[in-house]
């Protein structure tokens, strides 16, 4: 796959990849100090975390893997692509790098995939940082089944492979200031999904809101094993996906986090206040969490 496409003045980072079963799956390694690793969910890629990355690699080792069938990862036609098998893709990754007293950052579908990691090694996650995201089933939500029915249905997948939908259209509206996707940024998440084929993993995910719920119950009914562990919430206010109820429901389970709301901010935290971000994580781990 030719990545000429990648803006390597916005995204500078050295090419790291590990072979599996199904392809390999790429990842950023920048860096040195405890680990940071950082779970991008559905339609981005590591690039969402670029600017997280460059302000923490001069202190912390910074670990950004694109799932399976994302960003610069292997996009094969036959896998699964269901959100347990990219966790135990992240889990194997971090096997490999014998990674140690990890701060977990997770977004989207970046929560319950890289948290699912924190809930089977409690002892090698030492931190949280949440954005917009959640771990929990949503089949008795009618907002969320309606979005997973529609999306995640034959209609939304045919319109995902066909015309990008959920990256070109879907992505756009989640921003909470549509200006901070600019066109060269949104050109990065467009490109990452260029083809129809390439796009079954973008097309599978919606459907998991729901599908997955047998899996979303299971990791939610262990979320006690998180509730002691150091842990930021950045939440964007102005997300049309994960809203009000769902940040007081992570600080009921999480009655130790730190929260920060971000105004005027939407889905895409990384992009939408990167500033703000960064500052926030930075004090958190300056405290020791």
């Amino acid at each position: 796959m030719s990545t000429d496409w990648v803006d390597r003045a916005a995204y500078p980072f050295a090419p790291h990849y590990l072979g599996l079963e199904m392809g390999r799956l790429h990842y950023v390694d920048e860096g040195d100090g405890a680990p940071m690793v950082m779970v991008h969910g559905n339609p981005t890629w590591s690039f969402l975390y670029r600017d997280l990355i460059r302000a923490l690699s001069p202190s912390f080792r910074c670990v950004a893997p694109d799932h399976i069938g994302f960003g610069l990862s292997d996009k094969p036609r036959d896998w699964t692509y269901l959100p347990q098998d990219h966790a135990r893709n992240l889990a194997e990754l971090i096997d490999t790098l014998g990674l140690e007293g990890i701060t977990l950052v997770v977004q989207d579908w970046g929560g319950p995939i890289g948290l699912s990691y924190a809930l089977a090694h409690p002892e090698r996650v030492a931190r949280l940082v949440i954005m917009n995201t959640w771990m929990w089933p949503v089949d008795d939500d009618r907002y969320y089944v309606a979005f997973s029915g529609i999306m995640g249905g034959a209609v939304g997948r045919f319109l995902i492979r066909r015309a990008n939908l959920f990256a070109r259209v879907v992505m756009k509206r989640s921003y909470g200031d549509r200006r901070r996707l600019t066109p060269a940024v949104h050109q990065q998440y467009l490109k990452a999904l260029a083809t129809p084929d390439e796009r079954t993993g973008c097309a599978t995910l919606p459907g998991q809101i729901v599908g997955a719920t047998p899996w979303l119950g299971g990791l939610w009914a262990e979320r006690a094993a998180l509730a002691d562990k150091p842990a930021l919430i950045v939440w964007g206010m102005k997300d049309i996906a994960f809203r009000e109820k769902e940040l007081e429901r992570w600080r009921e389970a999480l009655p130790q986090a730190e929260v920060v709301r971000l105004d005027g901010v939407g889905h895409y935290v990384q992009d939408e206040a990167p500033a703000e971000l960064a500052a926030a994580v930075q004090r958190f781990m300056g405290a020791g969490g």
